[in-house]
């Protein structure tokens, strides 16, 4: 499961990353650089196009799968950072006499 996860994480960010570098930016026309825009700051942009509705399924699984990763490892058993290191023999060490 944890795997079809991170697989599932992995080619949505790389899908993810693909989409957006496809996309024009907004304005991105040679009008826009002359001044002649006819678009409005704040207005309607028009109906969303195919890509821009990608981009936000992909980003909406990406974060499912981030989400769901970080509780996959959340719920694991903690490891010691000592587990798996060799015992340690105990040994005894003879004390110098006092000197008087």
């Amino acid at each position: 499961m944890r795997l079809t996860f991170l697989i599932l994480h992995v080619l949505s960010c790389l899908l993810l990353i693909f989409i957006v570098l496809v996309q024009h930016g907004r304005g991105a026309g040679m009008g826009v650089t002359f001044g002649g825009s006819s678009e409005t700051l704040f207005g309607s942009a028009g109906p969303t196009s195919f890509l821009h509705k990608l981009t936000t399924v992909v980003a909406i699984v990406f974060m499912i799968t981030s989400l769901s990763l970080s509780l996959f490892k959340a719920v694991e058993r903690p490891k010691s950072v000592m587990e798996g290191a060799p015992k340690q023999v105990e040994t005894t060490s003879e004390t110098a006499p006092k000197q008087e």
